[in-house]
């Protein structure tokens, strides 16, 4: 297993659609592996693929009271109910946070890294970390569902260990440039 190199906003992979997976074979189990590493390593709630870089329909997710991660091949919202206004963030959008409107509750469905369909209901965390995660598979961005402006904030640098840390212009640079 391995960490991989995250891509930042406004790497133009974060904004493309990734690509439905047809085969699970070895390649996309050992990736399987490696993401969940890098959420690990990089203290994250959820990781989708073309946050490392990587076009196909794959996410993971673990909740901090959860002792693995479930695996999301192809996965899609099919249900969405009411409205909650959150805060949330991205490993992609380092040193921000923004408030925005997500599901109460989401019904979804995806294979598991055998290839068996489940359905899932989820709400608060669950519910947010699907939406945010299909939504990257999809090239979409938190940032893109913040209405105003001033509910974006930066928050301390983030330290990584291998990239060292972004100024602060650099940072707001890289947002500005990924909202378009």
């Amino acid at each position: 297993m391995a960490v991989l190199p995250l891509r930042f906003a406004p790497d133009l992979t974060l904004r493309q659609k990734a690509k439905r997976i047809r085969n699970i074979d070895n390649a996309l189990l050992r990736l399987i592996e490696d993401m969940i590493e890098t959420m690990h390593a990089e203290s994250g709630v959820g990781l989708a693929a073309n946050q490392v870089g990587v076009l196909q329909k794959v996410a993971v997710i673990q909740l901090p009271e959860d002792d693995e991660a479930m695996v999301l091949i192809n996965p899609e919202i099919t249900r969405r109910e009411g409205e909650r206004e959150i805060e949330e963030s991205c490993l992609s959008i380092p040193g921000y946070r923004g408030t925005l409107i997500r599901s109460e509750t989401v019904r979804a469905k995806a294979l598991d890294r055998n290839g068996k369909l489940f359905r899932i209901k989820a709400q608060d965390l669950l519910a947010q970390a699907l939406e945010h995660e299909t939504g990257h598979l999809n090239g979409e961005l938190y940032i893109d569902h913040i209405t105003n402006p001033d509910n974006l904030y930066k928050m301390e640098p983030r330290h990584n260990s291998e990239n060292g840390s972004s100024s602060a212009e650099e940072q707001e640079n890289s947002v500005q440039a990924a909202k378009g």
